[in-house]
């Protein structure tokens, strides 16, 4: 289920860039310097692009959380401190060397 939630996600969030990119900028310059209408523009006014845009916006958040719910149902309740390490033994050599002393 996570696979094609995913799959879809992927499509939705190409798709939206793309679109985005192709779209004509209304004002520019983030709406700084006018344009035709700009914000005075009646509402009427949203195009097919611009729908498909919003369409594939409410997809991709529709789909984001979704993840998120099926990542949350396959977690469990763990904390880093309920790790056990391992426990590894240290032995001394059964023959230890005689240390070296050297001559001065």
């Amino acid at each position: 289920m996570q696979e094609v939630v995913l799959v879809v996600h992927l499509i939705l969030t190409i798709s939206l860039v793309i679109l985005v990119l192709i779209q004509k900028s209304s004002g520019g310059a983030l709406g700084i310097g006018g344009g035709q209408g700009g914000m005075m523009a009646g509402r009427g006014s949203a195009t097919l692009l611009t729908r498909i845009t919003t369409f594939l916006a409410v997809g991709f958040f529709v789909t984001s959380l979704g993840l998120a719910v099926i990542a949350k149902q396959q977690t469990t309740d763990s904390s880093v401190f309920d790790v056990e390490e391992p426990v590894i033994e240290q032995t001394e050599p059964e023959d230890k060397p005689e240390p070296v002393i050297p001559d001065s």
